[in-house]
């Protein structure tokens, strides 16, 4: 062993040796660096570019390393050009350096800002001039104004030399032409047409009347939105095993347009089978549950209405008592039969409690403003169905662009912490408003409306309107949580004149104001309480004028107390295509008013979609108003039926009259039933053109005025007629052609009804 460790000791040293004189030896032939030299350096200290150097002074002269240090210096972006050479035992670095940038310029650019680009590229003035900083930010603007769909845009850079290396930097933009879709097309669809895809998909094809829009405008965004949107159009049409293969942009080459294709598979269409639900809950069985299905067998399959049943077994479960459910819809597809069986598993879920809820994104709006519409607070129970709702009441407030409520794991497994992320948008508006109606003539109004004042959700307007008709000025202020209470508090203060010469040879004048209270029962039921006090006057009374109207000249005093009861679970207040609405109001006219009367309205209308498009509506409401005591209604009180409210005749144009005059009197009593059919016709969705056909009932009877000269009859008029919708750019059109299949004489007919308004 002695022996080894000597002869080991000897190995070592002699290999010592021999490095030892390989180093001397190389030090003698100059190939270990003596010296780094660094040439070129202006701004840049020499230090600096040594610290990038992958070799050191007593190192060999190693080209892989050299080689390194050469792409390291290139990659600090501070150079222009790096070479690195040898002299003797000296490694001489010679460096440009890059120029400095003293100004950046943008010149051709007309659709997008100066300080829009420029806070998108990388380079700023000052900064060090490179020229894979200047292609990044070639890229960049490119990228931009590809996202307006210009992607014909060309940017071209160019470099001004200064003193003391210095470049001025100029991108030249042409910005050319937005890039519409020229063509979409549909591959491997065989039960719908290319046009029906069309109307389904966010992306639309060119045309000259899309001017207002960017739908024609290429998005790889909306793109991939589109093929959910199919995958949706036909799972809600019995298409289970539908796909989207691909959704493909084909730029032309002259880059003026895009050409769209998808390719999809249909597969087979489906009905549903056999419907069941599963309970694991304790002391539940799956048959109580069945109240909740939405579906039943032999049903065409309907996604949507699994996703709905789903839901409304999630809130059966909560009437229940059982905050904590899971319901998972089980599919078995049989495609033999072609039906798909579907298994509700109701389980119980995780218990799960609102921990922390934080409001996000909203700079002006109060956070109390926010949380009020919340359907859930800290410490409750986590439901997904309440924050659903939460989300509706929010987006139905009209403050947000963006409504956003994520859940996310809390500081333990049974607590959630609930962010409500809102992005705010303008609320004050300042209106115009131009138009014509057969009812009104020439219209326009201005107003000025601030929905969200000192973002506390209160609603301030003041409106001044004007048509050949009717002139007046409204003012209306609400408090939405008045006494920090579900109460709506608000005050209207209004002036309103209007011509009624063409109908009765009479002018009326209405001042006034009114105080309301308004409060939600239930998130369909509303309930409001008004005070109104009104001076009205009947004037402006024509020389051959009927002796009846001559007789209601002068001026009255109204002090009016009133309710209205409102249930709604329509789809949309202002297109409705589903569900109904019922309102009823009753106003007491008394003391200290010189008109006393009780005067009751009843509203309600139910919409039904037969399919997609194709909406039945019915509707009706009707009004019956009584003096008190000995006093009479008078002219100003009554009802006028007509116009909007029965096609075919004019305000006014049914109901008691002069029979020698045939100047109209107003009725105590009124009614009208409307069915109406609406439907699609033919033309794309985009286009907002809607058809209906209708059907107008009604009458408007009873005056208590006893005198030979009053002509009435109760029996109902009929009206029956078809009208076309458009939603255009310009603002909403509705015409209507009405003709009267029941009329009597001295009604007054109008064949067309026309309303074109816009604000703007």
């Amino acid at each position: 062993m002695r022996h080894f460790g000597l002869f080991a000791a000897g190995v070592a040293v002699a290999a010592s040796m021999c490095v030892a004189q390989t180093v001397e030896a190389q030090a003698r032939r100059g190939d270990v660096i003596q010296r780094i030299a660094v040439e070129g350096t202006n701004r840049i200290d020499p230090e600096t570019v040594g610290s990038y150097l992958q070799v050191k002074v007593g190192e060999p002269f190693d080209p892989a390393k050299i080689d390194q240090s050469l792409k390291a210096l290139f990659a600090t972006g501070l150079f222009a050009d790096v070479k690195i050479g040898r002299e003797g035992a000296t490694l001489v670095v010679r460096v440009i350096e890059n120029p400095i940038i003293n100004r950046i310029a943008y010149e051709g650019n007309r659709k997008l800002k100066d300080a829009d680009i420029a806070s998108e590229v990388p380079l700023r003035a000052r900064s060090v001039y490179s020229k894979a900083q200047v292609e990044a930010s070639v890229k960049r603007i490119l990228d931009l104004y590809r996202a307006t769909g210009r992607f014909g845009a060309t940017v071209t850079p160019k470099v001004i030399d200064l003193p003391q290396n210095r470049v001025n930097l100029v991108f030249e933009i042409n910005e050319g032409d937005v890039t519409a879709i020229r063509r979409i097309r549909f591959v491997g669809n065989r039960y719908f047409g290319d046009g029906d895809l069309r109307e389904e998909v966010e992306t639309k094809e060119s045309a000259f009347w899309r001017f207002f829009g960017t739908s024609d405008v290429y998005d790889p965004d909306k793109l991939a939105a589109d093929r959910e949107k199919l995958r949706k159009f036909y799972l809600g049409r019995g298409f289970a095993d539908m796909r989207v293969i691909s959704a493909v942009a084909e730029l032309t080459p002259d880059k003026t347009a895009f050409f769209i294709t998808f390719t999809i598979v249909e597969g087979e269409r489906y009905r549903f089978g056999k419907i069941d639900v599963i309970s694991n809950l304790k002391g539940v069985q799956g048959d109580e549950f069945k109240r909740g299905l939405r579906l039943r067998e032999g049903q065409r399959f309907d996604g949507d209405k699994i996703e709905s049943t789903v839901d409304s077994l999630t809130s059966v479960a909560g009437t229940m008592g059982y905050a904590f459910v899971r319901v998972n819809p089980v599919l078995t597809p049989d495609r033999e039969n072609k039906t798909v069986a579907v298994t509700f598993d109701i389980r119980e879920g995780p218990k799960v409690f609102v921990e922390r809820i934080e409001i996000k994104g909203n700079v002006r709006s109060r956070d109390e403003v926010i949380r009020r519409e919340l359907r859930f607070s800290e410490g409750d129970a986590f439901n997904a169905e309440r924050i659903r709702l939460s989300q509706r009441r929010l987006n139905n407030l009209d403050f947000f662009e963006k409504v956003e409520i994520v859940p996310r794991e809390g500081t333990a497994p049974d607590k959630a912490i609930i962010t409500v992320n809102v992005e705010e948008k303008a609320t004050g508006e300042l209106t115009l408003g131009a138009g014509y109606a057969t009812d009104e003539g020439i219209l326009g109004s201005i107003g000025v409306r601030e929905k969200n004042f000192m973002g506390r959700g209160q609603d301030l307007s003041a409106t001044f309107f004007l048509s050949q008709r009717t002139i007046g000025a409204d003012m209306s202020f609400t408090e939405p949580n008045f006494l920090e209470r579900n109460l709506a508090f608000g005050i209207d203060l209004f002036r309103r004149e209007r011509d009624f010469t063409s109908e009765g040879s009479f002018g009326t004048r209405e001042t006034g104001f009114r105080v309301r209270l308004g409060w939600r029962i239930t998130e369909e039921l509303t309930q409001v309480v008004a005070y109104e006090v009104n001076d009205k006057r009947v004037r402006d009374i024509s020389s051959n004028a009927s002796p009846l109207i001559k007789a209601e000249e002068g001026k009255t005093t109204t002090t009016q107390v009133g309710t209205t009861l409102t249930y709604d679970t329509r789809d949309n207040r202002f297109f409705p295509t589903e569900g109904f609405i019922l309102s009823g109001t009753v106003a007491y006219a008394g003391p200290p008013g010189s008109e006393h009367y009780v005067k009751s309205i009843l509203r309600g209308g139910v919409h039904y979609t037969l399919w997609p498009g194709y909406v039945v509506s019915l509707l009706g409401e009707g009004g019956v108003v009584h003096g008190i005591g000995n006093r009479g209604v008078r002219l100003n009180e009554r009802f006028f039926l007509g116009g909007d409210s029965l096609r075919a005749f004019k305000i006014g144009g049914v109901g008691p009259r002069d029979r020698i005059t045939g100047d109209t009197l107003g009725a105590n009593k009124y009614y009208v039933v409307t069915a109406e059919f609406g439907f699609p016709l033919g033309l794309p969705k985009e286009y907002g053109i809607q058809g209906r056909v209708f059907t107008d009932i009604g009458s408007a009877f009873d005056i208590d005025v006893d005198s030979p000269l009053v002509q009435q009859r109760s029996t109902p008029r009929i009206a029956a007629g078809f009208g076309v919708s458009w939603s255009s750019p310009f603002g909403p059109l509705r015409i209507d052609l009405g003709l009267p299949i029941v009329r009597f004489d001295g009604d007054k007919k109008q064949l067309i009804h026309f309303r074109f308004g816009a604000r703007f």
